[in-house]
């Protein structure tokens, strides 16, 4: 099985034809009909139907493309390795983030750059129904989240502080005058919450339906924290969101966290990365450095 093999029949069968490949590769058909006939030689299978239209994986075929986009990674990895060997700690590092979770990410990423001037940085900063998949598919080497109790497949992860996700609103809200709230006075309220379907809203979904009580009503949704909190700020609609964040915009947007014990939900925040993918060392001191952040913190 040869590696030129492999990466034709992967162009093939993103192209779905044997001649739309050749012209892509600049191959003649012959050369891709060749290459494909070895390649099914070495693993005693057929790997693509022919139809109308061009061709179309089998099983087979479907099962070795899985393998092919990991072996890219693979070869991806080590390229990088290679770089960073030659290059000390220069290099490009794609980190992720919560935007709940992105607030030390300037200290942090200025405090590596001192260190490593010629380092380099992309940071995407969404949530997790966004971060998590760029990461799994490689185009991210590290993301700062919440982390699941059990790691995601093929990702490490390692703990960096516990937050804990809370019910809030405006000072001026009525309930934010009360001792304690109960989820029968949060019923009629409208919330503001993300439009991706992450925890907190499914948390906040589930406990109303255990509760016997209708479901809550999202009026306003949206992916910006930013937008969340001054919406709420300014509104008599409630949030659900991590109470790190809320206390750090609670002086400058009159905020209050609500005392409401069934909506108090533990929140794990660390790193994650590829099980076994090289981490460049400024990714490891990264990590570090952010540890070494929270710690002064708490």
């Amino acid at each position: 099985m040869e590696l030129r093999d492999i990466e034709y029949f992967a162009v093939m069968a993103q192209q779905g034809s044997v001649r739309k490949a050749s012209e892509a590769l600049d191959l003649s058909p012959g050369a891709m009909s060749k290459s494909l006939h070895r390649l099914e030689t070495a693993v005693q299978a057929k790997l693509f139907d022919r139809t109308p239209k061009g061709v179309e994986l089998t099983p087979v075929g479907s099962a070795l493309l899985a393998r092919v986009h990991r072996l890219r990674l693979s070869f991806e990895d080590i390229a990088r390795e290679a770089t960073d060997l030659g290059q000390g700690r220069s290099g490009h590092l794609r980190v992720g983030a919560s935007p709940a979770d992105c607030e030390d990410l300037p200290t942090v990423c200025n405090a590596l750059l001192n260190e490593a001037q010629r380092l380099t940085f992309e940071i995407t900063v969404s949530d997790t129904d966004v971060i998590v998949p760029l990461l799994v598919n490689g185009k991210l080497d590290l993301v700062f989240n919440v982390v699941p109790a059990s790691p995601y497949p093929g990702l490490e992860q390692e703990p960096l502080f516990d937050d804990e996700y809370v019910a809030y609103a405006s000072a001026d809200h009525k309930l934010a005058r009360m001792r304690h709230v109960s989820l029968a006075d949060l019923a009629p309220e409208a919330w503001v919450v993300s439009t991706a379907n992450h925890r907190p809203k499914q948390i906040l979904v589930r406990v109303f339906e255990e509760s016997g009580l209708p479901a809550p009503r999202f009026a306003v949704e949206t992916r910006s924290i930013r937008m969340r909190i001054q919406m709420i700020a300014g509104s008599r609609l409630l949030g659900f969101g991590p109470k790190r964040s809320v206390q750090k915009a609670a002086a400058r947007f009159r905020l209050k966290v609500l005392p409401v014990r069934e909506l108090t939900w533990p929140r794990p925040v660390g790193v994650m990365y590829r099980k076994d993918a090289y981490l460049l060392p400024a990714a490891r001191r990264l990590i570090e450095l952010f540890k070494s952040a929270t710690r002064q913190r708490n």
